[in-house]
């Protein structure tokens, strides 16, 4: 319920501290005192569009409090742990309008958009006025109250789930179709491209070890063309050892002619002819080292030129081509089974289907049934609000074929305000007045079962009296029976029904504000009196307020 409502620099009001009680409380106060800013004040705190002209002049800014003391599993608390606020203890909802426009809301202290607090506004708090049509216009809004007055939670709870059940296989069975139709347009190019990288057989990390390998017999090529231009320098028909190995032999015959004149000569010769002679060698071991199979070159150039052209071909790496080719098997597997896995999904998509209809199904008898019982209910209550020639109808419309998470049923909340009139929706039939008395039976009726733990009434009495206002005062003490009910009213058989009575009235000639203060009893009489007797009160309106006291007493 609402604990405590806290306002400041709102319009007329200045500062205002109210604490809320259980039941039935009722706001009186002449034309123009401020009951109308209290629940716009209230409003904004619950995510109403906010305005620059509701912060009182010469402020900078206003601000409205909320504190909720509410049960641990109420909606409002998962809303908020969805939103990873924290929730324990009471519920505070604050908003900040400044005088330039621009407004802030928060939720136990912690920022949040208005989007956020007025969802949990509508958890907690339910405004109704004479020509407040929220209650009533969203046809949605009219089949979860039928649901709430039967009781449908684990009926509806299990065709949730099959609509669930079901639009997930309807969505795997999409999403699978699209892919074996689109494999299937594929299927030949597929094929194709799985057959040539087969054959092609690419490895990880081939190309790297193909493009080393080309790369050094390239090297060694190009070296062994140097290698044997050496040899044939020191070993071909133009070499010079024979005819320097001639010549030594021949110095070597003439040596004893002219002792110590050619050894030197013959020496330097030798050391030359050995030196050669090891530099044949080494040509001929660096030629058997560098040496190579052109055809080895050849076939390792056509491996990597065609693994090259492959990867090109599919506009990926190299080492990419054996997982492409893996991934294109899948495909072309999956297409293959895929007819096979197309029909199971079909046939669990019928299965589930089929249960979300029997669900629906059962749902939608218990709705027709729910439906007439309240019909009766909010019926009995209409002769008291003098609406007896009146007849409400709850219109239930089904349609197997037009599923959806809550059902197959439409339901719209139907008026006829005299016999012989034609029927129609509530909110195209009844007048402002009908329409205050028909929302207060639809409360009574529903109890509990639907509503937020805060009902507020702003002056759903206007413009009845008597034996009228009398049965609205009632419905609305049944009513706070159940859940707490804040009722703005200018009628006395209403306020005097109330647990707690505010009085909301101005003060000040300069700087007018707006002040509430709870009435005890022998100011709530005189309160009481006023609404009986007007601007001037008499003895006899106080004598009545004292009867209509005092017989709510004893009733209470």
């Amino acid at each position: 319920m609402l604990a405590h409502l806290s306002i400041r620099d709102i319009v007329l009001i200045e500062r205002l501290e109210i604490d809320f009680s259980a039941g039935l409380s009722v706001l009186t106060g002449e034309t123009g005192a401020g009951k109308s800013i209290l629940l716009d004040s209230l409003s904004l705190a619950l995510g109403a569009r906010g305005d620059a002209s509701l912060v009182r002049q010469g402020a900078t800014q206003g601000q409205v409090t909320a504190l909720f003391d509410v049960a641990g599993d109420h909606p409002a608390r998962h809303l908020l742990r969805e939103n990873a606020i924290e929730d324990e203890g009471d519920l505070i909802l604050r908003r900040v309008q400044t005088s330039d426009g621009r407004t802030r809301g928060f939720i136990n202290d912690q920022p949040a958009s208005m989007t956020l607090m007025r969802e949990v506004g509508r958890h907690l708090v339910e405004i109704h006025g004479q020509h407040d049509e929220r209650a009533l216009v969203d046809e949605t809004t009219h089949r979860a109250l039928l649901d709430a007055f039967g009781g449908h939670w684990e009926a509806l709870r299990l065709v949730r789930q099959a609509w669930k059940e079901w639009r997930q296989a309807e969505t795997e069975l999409a999403r699978h179709r699209a892919r074996v139709e689109a494999a299937t347009r594929e299927a030949d190019y597929l094929r194709a491209s799985v057959e040539e990288l087969s054959r092609l057989e690419p490895m990880p990390g081939e190309e790297e070890e193909l493009a080393e390998t080309r790369a050094r017999m390239m090297r060694a090529e190009k070296l062994a063309t140097e290698i044997d231009d050496a040899r044939e320098v020191l070993s071909g028909p133009t070499s010079a050892v024979p005819q320097l190995a001639s010549l030594l032999r021949r110095l070597q015959r003439k040596s004893e002619e002219a002792p110590g004149l050619l050894e030197p000569i013959i020496e330097t010769l030798d050391q030359a002819l050995l030196s050669l002679d090891a530099a044949q060698g080494a040509v001929e071991e660096a030629l058997r080292a560098a040496e190579f199979d052109p055809a080895v070159l050849e076939r390792t150039e056509e491996r990597l030129f065609a693994l090259r052209a492959a990867a090109r071909k599919h506009s990926i790496q190299v080492e990419d081509l054996a997982a492409l080719r893996d991934r294109m098997a899948g495909e072309l597997a999956e297409l293959d089974a895929g007819e096979e896995r197309l029909g199971r999904l079909e046939q669990a998509a019928r299965e589930t289907r089929t249960t979300y209809d029997a669900a629906a199904a059962r749902l939608s008898e218990d709705r027709a049934v729910t439906a007439g019982a309240l019909a009766r209910s909010v019926m009995d209550e209409l002769p008291a609000l003098k609406l007896e020639r009146a007849e409400f109808i709850v219109e239930l419309a089904s349609q197997p074929e037009d599923r959806g998470e809550d059902g197959i049923d439409s339901v719209e909340f139907w008026v006829r305000t005299n016999p012989g009139t034609r029927a129609g929706p509530i909110m195209k039939i009844a007048s402002g007045g009908e329409l205050s008395r028909f929302l207060l039976a639809l409360k009574v009726a529903l109890a509990d079962r639907g509503s937020a733990p805060t009902l507020v009434f702003d002056e759903i009495d206007t413009g009845v009296g008597g034996a009228v206002a009398d049965a609205i005062g009632q419905r609305l003490a049944r009513l706070a029976q159940r859940v707490q009910v804040l009722s703005v009213t200018h009628a006395p058989q209403v306020a005097a029904r109330a647990v707690t009575h505010y009085l909301i009235s101005k003060s000040g000639s300069e700087s007018v504000s707006t002040g509430i203060r709870s009435l005890e009893i022998a100011a709530r009489r005189e309160e009481i009196a006023r609404m009986l007797a007007g601007a001037t009160i008499t003895e006899e309106a106080r004598a009545a307020a004292g009867r209509l006291l005092q017989e709510n007493t004893a009733a209470g």
